[in-house]
């Protein structure tokens, strides 16, 4: 009899948990938080990185076939803004080869900020 009513009782906690977090019983995948993205006010600024050459090693001319787009935090005294750092990706169709710029070193690996942002942090908190 005991049983039961243990069983009762989980069975309506988690009836309680589903209410309150939905999609929590979805499947038991461990799920990546996601960043948000940066405002949409602040100034953007382009910088594009590609491949030296667009031609294949077998002598074919590569076609690009998408891009990676990264998102940064960037500060210039008194005003922020987003550095957006565009890698794109060239594919040659004969050798079915995949070509793209290395990414630019960072100062926090997959992190936000830039060089600007972290000098103005480090400075603001000892001022």
């Amino acid at each position: 009899m005991l049983d039961e009513a243990i069983d009762e009782d989980l069975e309506a906690l988690a009836r309680e948990v589903e209410k309150l977090v939905p999609g929590a019983k979805d499947s038991g995948e461990k799920r990546q938080p996601k960043r948000q993205a940066l405002p949409a006010h602040l100034p953007r600024r382009e910088v594009r990185h590609e491949p030296e050459t667009t031609m294949c090693s077998c002598g074919c001319e590569l076609k690009r076939v998408g891009e990676d787009v990264a998102e940064k935090l960037d500060y210039t005294p008194g005003t922020f803004t987003v550095e957006r750092h565009v890698r794109g990706k060239w594919a040659c169709t004969k050798c079915q080869t995949l070509v793209q710029a290395a990414v630019p070193a960072h100062v926090i690996d997959k992190g936000l900020a830039t060089a600007g942002l972290m000098a103005h942090v480090t400075v603001a908190k000892f001022w």
